[in-house]
């Protein structure tokens, strides 16, 4: 018997008025040298890095940053299903019921940015997540790739 498809989970409503803001992290090793970056588009952007990170630590710092920096409401586009689950899926609602550990009962990776996080998007009120496929020839993912990577080599 073959496994059943799963249909594809709904997208987050995006709050009125919302401009997109895209994410990227990127990692030289994993672990390793660390860079994230954001974009609204080619002239609004910005980026870090970290000494010593992972992946998914810069996927989730890249959208924490734009968050943090950009006013109204905004729509976060990330290659990252760890970032873009987190809340549309509302796995955070979970972490705090359980006093931040997962399903498997462990405590949640990447708490010190997470927490923050949920904080900032939970206080905002105006912040939903899409996902997009990454190295997939999208414009707007393709520059925040490069930015992140950039960033990671120290170039950015």
């Amino acid at each position: 018997m073959p496994p059943r498809k799963r249909s594809p989970r709904p997208p987050m409503p995006v709050p009125a008025g919302a401009r997109e803001v895209f994410t990227d992290g990127a990692c030289a090793g994993n672990p390793g040298p660390g860079g994230w970056a954001w974009a609204v588009d080619t002239s609004v952007y910005h980026s870090g890095r970290e000494a010593a990170s992972t992946n998914q630590r810069m996927e989730i710092r890249a959208a924490y940053e734009a968050v943090r920096a950009l006013d109204g409401p905004l729509l976060v586009v990330s290659d990252s299903t760890y970032v873009v689950n987190c809340f549309r899926d509302a796995w955070w609602q979970g972490w705090l019921a359980r006093g931040w550990t997962n399903s498997a009962r462990q405590p949640v990776a990447n708490r010190d940015l997470w927490e923050p996080f949920v904080e900032l998007v939970a206080a905002r009120g105006d912040v939903a997540f899409a996902w997009v496929k990454g190295h997939s020839g999208h414009v707007m993912n393709d520059f925040v790739d490069r930015l992140a990577v950039a960033a990671c080599r120290g170039d950015g």
